[in-house]
């Protein structure tokens, strides 16, 4: 009986030893005898007790590795504190068991001295505007080396950079100046836009005015041109009119007594004036003298 159970327990054990199931995502270095023999890919896997051996264990999933933080100097001699964090997966788990003896800790290391030589070559403005470039080169640098240890770095992001207080004291009072000098070409902008506006107003509204003046001048002159060649022509319609009665029968006499009605009418006029004179021809044979002269001029306009 006690034979059994210790038979029932070397099988177990043989069991054990023999059958391993290996996770998705993961691989298992086997050494054989102290060597490397194969590398067991997710599933049931026999081994040979006792002689095999899974001596790594590996993930195959991206890993995030956080860096710690470190002082950086830039090109023009300024302090940065400076960290980040690495994504990494493990492409070769034979490389990653016997490449290096701990590949988390020689990328870390490797990630602070490449971001430190990175930003030793930019100026203190640059490392802020050129996070991207930095981050590329830090991959570049730690992925060529990182080969050796079944390592795939896949990307660097960094997470803070600190300058000085004295450094941040100083760029804040340059983004404030730049702010203020923003704000003070705004409104010298503004002002000078607004003089141009006003006196381009100002012009436009002397020109209508002009526009208006000469208009009301050209209709005014075109209105007296218009009403003096309406009274001349009335006049002379008039005229020929008065000339044609005349040389009907009867209109001669009809014209001498409408002048001697205007004679006697005036000499009326005169006399009933304020004036305490009054000035009578010699003889009333003047007055016909008058009409007869009228009427000679009369005669003297020429025939329609």
């Amino acid at each position: 009986m006690e034979f059994a159970l210790v038979i029932a327990v070397i099988v177990v054990i043989f069991i054990a030893r023999s059958v391993k199931i290996v996770p998705q995502q993961h691989a298992w270095v086997v050494e054989r005898l102290g060597r490397y023999h194969n590398t067991l890919t997710p599933g049931p896997k026999l081994l040979i007790p006792f002689i095999d051996n899974v001596a790594y264990r590996h993930s195959l999933k991206e890993i995030p590795l956080d860096v710690p933080s470190q002082v950086c100097i830039t090109r023009d001699n300024t302090q940065l504190q400076v960290d980040g964090i690495l994504y990494f997966q493990v492409t070769d788990p034979m490389r990653a068991s016997y490449g290096s003896s701990n590949y988390i800790m020689a990328v870390t290391q490797l990630a602070q001295t490449s971001l430190r030589s990175v930003i030793g070559k930019l100026e203190l403005d640059k490392t802020f505007e050129e996070r991207d470039v930095i981050n590329a080169q830090v991959v570049a640098a730690i992925d060529e080396a990182a080969l050796n240890w079944g390592v795939k770095v896949l990307r660097y992001e960094i997470k803070d950079l600190t300058p000085p207080k004295e450094i941040l004291h100083a760029m804040q009072a340059q983004i404030t100046a730049e702010r203020e000098k923003r704000a003070l070409i705004a409104a010298s902008e503004g002002r000078r836009q607004e003089q141009i506006n006003i006196a381009t107003g100002e012009r436009e509204a002397f020109i209508a005015r002009s526009e208006g003046a000469k208009q009301a001048a050209i209709n005014k002159a075109q209105g007296e041109a218009a009403a003096i060649t309406t009274v001349a022509e009335a006049t002379a319609q008039a005229i020929e009119r008065v000339a044609a009665a005349i040389r009907e029968p009867g209109g001669e006499q009809a014209v001498q007594l409408k002048v001697a009605e205007r004679a006697v009418d005036a000499y009326g006029r005169v006399a009933s004036s304020a004036a305490t004179t009054l000035i009578v021809p010699s003889h009333m044979g003047e007055v016909a003298s008058l009409i007869s002269s009228a009427m000679a001029l009369i005669r003297q306009q020429p025939k329609a």
